[in-house]
């Protein structure tokens, strides 16, 4: 291996780590999330949210405060009428996937594409949003000369995160959970000691409440009040975005996944529920107003800390405002775990390039997470980190896939009345969460429209086109591809048939010699157009080489790989299909033998593997086929494989030829009949005499 080369693997080390082991059965548990860590990565993103959304419901209310209790009662009762909904979700769903699964099977596969498309947008968001807060939290505490390096931070921030999910889903929430203990240890004293020390006061708490609601009754009427309370509850809608992240990220928890699941959803609502309630009563209690150039929570803690000795107020109200700063940067990690998560489950159905199903060495989305933080990017350059921009964009996603999942389950639990017991509690649950998760979806689309929440329906407009586009491409080809085993399998059949019948009892194998001429064809699967590769090879070098070796590389994929026990029957698979390639080619009178790999990357198994074969046969040549779709090279080297390619350049650069066979789908009746042609004079069994 060159210098460089070895430089930049152990640099790659350094930042990475080292490629996981994935035949190592301790591996999964060891990149698993435990219930306690599942909270800390998958909850900062509603908690942070105590940072605005009660503040956001605070200031639409316009002066009428003492609404805010009612407001705060209701958003506790939409609260755990959602995660309520998303557990039966976990349960019918204990694979994971969440909005866009849900929506996929019981409503349809176009639903759920729409689903997943705004679920994606909105995870983007989550992490634009998320570090473009926090990054004005912590500049709200230097002098404004400082400003104009904020966005600089942001991107620095975003680079971060992006290289901590690169090493690992445990690695990077490990790294944050010392910031989320401190954020939730600070906020339950605070709002603790602020309700403790009103105590005293209730009754005359519970009668100025009274008073005040009278007051603005007789000021707004009944149907005023209503109104203004349904819109402060509305745009308070931030406050939900991330209850569904437990479901969509069971792929990433500990077994027994939907238990450990179910605990951190629990997790969950009770601390976002205890968060924005408490912050609620405290808001009112201290009678907190705005000030400019402060968040609220800034002037609660100023409020709640007057009396204190100078230097401690001063210490907790750092160390307070700073978690809350830290918080909305850890936040931006449930846009990281979730998002590529939905973009697998969409590439498996077709919608997304099939590329974001693949794992790095370390067992990551890594294209998933590249994408993600190369969109939050653009998205963090265009605005500016404008957080009075990103808000208006936000929220209103996340509740079109809300919506879209209790759709879909109420429907699941209408038509499985008669095998579910208790079908109508539980369609009420969805029923509920549905009519509250449509009324906000409406409400906010209705009010921010206008303000910019258009620009986020068109993205993801474009987002549905594009899927929409790729989805018609791949069907296409799987049509083709269909097509063309249906003319392969009989044919191919027919000659091995042939085979069989006209075996000799004793073929002359030619004699073992590793310096005689070896090829190394690469497979994928037996079938037909493995078979067509094989046949097409020996009927085109004609007896050249008396060596094969059938070479298979098992790709491990988000969806491939859940556990230990799908690696070894991935390797069984594999085997078994080398062997009937290795049956048939000693009924050719080849000397035969097959090698395996499992691994993340093709590419990378395939160097690995070659020393081994290059130093057992050194006369060897390496060959694969590639299957030739129309269209713009640039688009369809996007939408597949071109492996065979990358394949070759390392190769060539190892001093090894590589022979690509091009196999064209809308070709392949011609190049059969060049098969059928070949005599196999220098083939031991003229296979192709009676076709």
């Amino acid at each position: 291996m060159s210098q460089s080369n070895f430089s930049l693997s152990h640099l790659k080390k350094i930042i990475f780590g080292k490629a996981r082991d994935i035949t190592d059965a301790s591996t999964f548990s060891k990149i698993s999330l435990v219930a306690f860590f599942a909270w800390v990565g998958l909850g900062a993103d509603p908690l942070s949210s105590s940072c605005y959304g009660p503040e956001e419901i605070y200031r639409n209310l316009s002066g009428h405060t003492n609404l805010s209790l009612i407001v705060g009662l209701i958003t506790i009762i939409t609260i755990f009428v959602i995660s309520t909904s998303y557990i039966q979700i976990i349960k019918l769903f204990p694979n994971g996937g969440g909005g866009y699964l849900v929506a996929s099977r019981l409503i349809s596969p176009t639903v759920g594409m729409i689903s997943g498309s705004a679920l994606l947008i909105d995870y983007i968001l989550t992490i634009t949003l998320s570090i473009s807060s926090g990054a004005d939290a912590i500049f709200s505490f230097l002098p404004e000369s400082y400003h104009a390096f904020k966005l600089s931070f942001a991107i620095m921030g975003l680079f971060l995160l992006v290289i901590l999910n690169l090493r690992g889903v445990r690695e990077s929430v490990m790294t944050l959970t010392p910031i989320f203990i401190i954020f939730v240890a600070t906020h339950i004293f605070l709002i603790v000691y602020v309700i403790f020390n009103h105590l005293p006061q209730t009754a005359h708490v519970v009668q100025s409440t009274s008073n005040e609601f009278n007051n603005s009754v007789s000021q707004l009427g009944i149907l005023g009040t209503i109104a203004l309370i349904f819109r402060a509850y509305s745009l308070g809608a931030g406050t939900y975005t991330g209850i569904e992240a437990v479901s969509n990220g069971i792929p990433n928890l500990r077994e027994p996944k939907v238990k450990t699941a179910l605990k951190t959803m629990r997790y969950l609502s009770i601390s976002l529920a205890i968060a924005v309630l408490g912050l609620m009563i405290s808001y009112y209690l201290l009678d907190v107003k705005f000030i400019t150039g402060k968040t609220l929570n800034a002037v609660l803690v100023d409020k709640a800390t007057f009396n204190w000795n100078p230097f401690i107020a001063k210490i907790f109200t750092f160390t307070i405002l700073i978690s809350e700063a830290a918080i909305l940067f850890v936040a931006a990690q449930t846009g990281f775990l979730d998002g590529p998560r939905i973009m697998s489950n969409m590439a498996d159905d077709n919608w997304l390039p099939r590329r974001f199903m693949s794992l790095s060495d370390r067992l990551v989305s890594q294209n998933g997470i590249l994408i993600m933080g190369f969109a939050a990017l653009i998205i963090l350059i265009i605005s500016k980190g404008n957080v009075s921009i990103l808000v208006i964009l936000y929220s209103i996603n996340v509740f079109i896939t809300f919506s879209l999942s209790q759709l879909g389950m109420v429907r699941h639990w209408y038509y499985a009345r008669k095998n579910e017991k208790k079908w109508f509690r539980k369609l009420l649950i969805n029923g509920v969460g549905l009519i509250l998760t449509l009324f906000i979806l409406f409400t906010v689309t209705i009010i921010k429209f206008s303000e910019g929440g258009w620009l986020t329906l068109l993205i993801t407009g474009i987002v549905v086109t594009f899927a929409i586009i790729i989805k018609i491409h791949y069907n296409n080809i799987a049509r083709k591809i269909i097509n063309t085993q249906r003319k392969l399998n009989p044919k191919m059949n027919e000659i091995i048939s042939i085979l069989k019948v006209n075996k000799s009892k004793d073929i002359d194998y030619p004699a073992y010699d590793k310096n005689n001429p070896t090829a190394v064809i690469l497979v994928n699967g037996y079938s037909g157009i493995g078979l067509y590769s094989f046949f097409y090879f020996i009927s085109s070098f004609h007896g050249i080489y008396k060596n094969i070796i059938f070479l298979q590389i098992g790709l491990v994929n988000t969806h491939s790989s859940k556990s230990i026990d799908d690696v070894e029957k991935m390797n069984e698979t594999i085997l078994g299909d080398l062997n009937k390639y290795v049956y048939l080619a000693k009924l050719l009178g080849f000397n035969a033998e097959h090698r395996s790999a499992i691994g993340t990357n093709i590419v990378e198994e395939i160097e690995k593997i070659t020393p081994s074969i290059l130093l057992q046969y050194p006369n060897t040549i390496f060959i694969g086929g590639q299957l030739i779709f129309k269209g713009i090279y640039r688009l369809t080297k996007i939408l597949h494989n071109y492996t065979i390619f990358e394949i070759q350049r390392k190769l060539y650069q190892m001093g090894v030829t590589t022979i690509v066979i091009p196999v064209s789908l809308d070709e392949i009746d011609p190049l059969l009949n060049k098969i059928k042609a070949s005599d196999g004079d220098n083939i031991k069994i003229k296979y192709f005499e009676q076709t």
